[in-house]
């Protein structure tokens, strides 16, 4: 009992942390998104402000993993934390100097920040679930993605109201202010050697051997650039100009939405079988593929457009946040105990790759065809990451890494 209480105590630590982190890089998109926009920019232009943000998540997924091994956890969680305060100092100079290739560096760091945080918390949790509980460990994965997604909505909210209330400077530093004091408070009070692997991998193992672990992240690059190849700019910038929504607007209502689809995430081992496999993730990306089509076909047709994408986005919330729970549920499940970061960093990796190639062509494929274009590339995405689930083992395998 004395051993579960510490391994719960250190499960809200890492909770906690990344809800900190979470809501303030939920509020940073948002402002960054909105008050460019305002400034006059395109939206290829606010996309590419995104673009070092997805792709240092990338190399920091990959190279965040093998240090999580070396170093622990706790460390690499806090060089997150720390990065991101950083990052949000950079934006607090005067305005003539938030010049786009200072943001675009900025956010370099936040992306780096963020991947080395999720990673980081993603990866624990694997650590502090009894070895075989596989109905435990989807319950406690889904608790802290879903509410992760939750918080990240606030984020959204926060976002969009601080700008309205305090303006771009007063809202980021507020925000660089608090995440100060977590940071401090996570110092003081995470283990220090969690997540250490006890055979030191050498830096080629960043790369997965696990045929399981490929595969599920090959499908991730799909399902998370079907999201954003529409709902990080096109989304935004659509429903402020065709629908004439203010920024409070826009933030309140992206922000109940991803709350929402936090609420889901959180219920998944009860909407999907609890010892979820290979086969639930195809059945369900198979249902998610239909919700851009709908909604790329009514909007086409003009048939009640506002009615029709905000009923769409719901119904595309509800099926998305399930298949990414039963993901990220596979990954840490697939991922081996000794070095767990690695394969969970190699995994985010494809996640992030998936995000770039989204938030890119969000803001392409929206300035050129518009937002009816962006939810057939979608579908598309949805429809490949369904397929190559096919290839997921069906029972769970716990293979070993191989690490030389």
């Amino acid at each position: 009992m004395v051993a579960m209480t510490r391994e719960v105590r250190q499960y809200l630590l890492v909770t906690g942390n990344y809800w900190a982190f979470t809501l303030t890089d939920g509020a940073l998109r948002m402002l960054v998104v909105l008050h460019f926009h305002a400034l006059g920019y395109q939206p290829l232009e606010i996309a590419l402000l995104f673009l070092f943000y997805e792709f240092f998540g990338i190399v920091t997924n990959l190279v965040g993993g093998w240090l999580g091994a070396h170093l622990g956890l706790n460390r690499t969680m806090h060089i997150g934390l720390g990065l991101q305060i950083v990052a949000l100092a950079m934006l607090l100079v005067p305005a003539a100097a938030l010049t786009v290739p200072w943001v675009m560096a900025a956010q370099a760091l936040s992306g780096i920040a963020k991947d080395l945080n999720k990673m980081s918390a993603k990866s624990a949790v694997k650590l502090l679930v009894p070895a075989g509980a596989e109905g435990a460990l989807y319950r406690w994965v889904a608790a802290l993605t879903g509410s992760k997604n939750a918080l990240k909505g606030a984020g959204f909210f926060l976002g969009g109201a601080l700008l309205e209330l305090a303006g771009f400077r007063g809202a980021v530093a507020a925000m660089a202010a608090a995440l100060a004091l977590v940071w401090i408070g996570s110092v003081l009070t995470l283990r220090a050697d969690l997540g250490k692997a006890k055979n030191k991998p050498k830096f080629r193992d960043i790369f997965s051997r696990s045929r399981a672990v490929n595969v599920l992240a090959a499908a991730r690059v799909f399902l998370f650039g079907a999201r954003d190849v529409w709902f990080v700019v096109a989304l935004p910038v659509y429903l402020a100009s065709a629908f004439g929504w203010d920024h409070a607007r826009v933030g309140g209502f992206l922000a109940l939405w991803i709350i929402g689809y936090g609420v889901v995430q959180a219920l998944a081992p009860r909407i999907t079988r609890t010892r979820a496999d290979g086969r639930d993730a195809f059945g369900w990306a198979a249902a998610l593929a239909l919700a851009p089509a709908l909604i790329a076909l009514a909007l086409g047709a003009d048939l009640a457009p506002q009615a029709s994408l905000l009923g769409g986005l719901l119904l595309f919330g509800a099926l998305f946040a399930v298949n990414s729970a039963l993901h990220s549920y596979l990954i840490v499940s697939y991922a081996c105990e000794d070095g767990v970061s690695l394969d969970v960093g190699f995994y985010y990796m494809a996640n992030a790759l998936g995000r770039l190639v989204g938030t890119v062509l969000s803001g392409w494929v929206f300035q050129v065809s518009g937002l009816v274009a962006c939810l057939w590339i979608s579908a598309a995405f949805v429809a490949a990451a369904g397929l190559v689930s096919v290839a997921l083992p069906r029972p769970r395998p716990q293979a070993p890494r191989g690490v030389g």
